[in-house]
């Protein structure tokens, strides 16, 4: 069972969150066509030696994530190192991030990160503030499409 749960955590993780890491992206692009990813300089440290920012509207640098579950010490440090380079870079850090995570650990990692962005001005969105955040900025309810996409019933090929 437990091999179960973990290739359905993967698919899960691989397909549907990098379809709406995507899709959020989509949607920025119908809103600002000029809208892209963007790879910037690490200034902080050496490795990596490049940062890609999910999607760039204006001076906004958006890192949009469908979740983030990881426990890892060295995520906060590149994190910070991360949005360091973006300010350096001249740009808005904006973190969206559509589902928390619901271990301890994690959340407490996404505490310090929300702490970070906020402490270097920038901005955190998590959970319906995510989904919001994108209808304001894009005029896109992504919500709703997808909850309708779910709700269609399944059509088989007759073929």
């Amino acid at each position: 069972m437990i091999d179960v749960y973990q290739n359905k955590g993967r698919f899960l993780y691989k397909y549907a969150g990098s379809f709406l890491e995507e899709a959020a992206k989509l949607c920025f692009k119908e809103k600002y066509p000029d809208s892209c990813s963007r790879r910037i300089p690490n200034t902080e440290g050496q490795k990596p030696k490049m940062f890609e920012i999910d999607c760039v509207v204006g001076q906004e640098a958006l890192e949009i994530k469908w979740r983030d579950a990881t426990t890892d010490g060295d995520h906060i440090t590149k994190e910070h190192t991360r949005l360091k380079a973006v300010k350096n870079a001249g740009f808005h850090p904006i973190r969206i991030m559509f589902y928390y995570p619901n271990r301890q650990q994690a959340i407490r990692i996404q505490q310090t990160l929300q702490t970070l962005y906020e402490g270097m001005g920038g901005e955190y969105h998590f959970g319906d503030a995510a989904w919001s955040y994108i209808k304001v900025k894009t005029n896109v309810d992504l919500f709703a499409i997808l909850k309708e996409l779910a709700d269609e019933p399944a059509t088989q090929n007759e073929n």
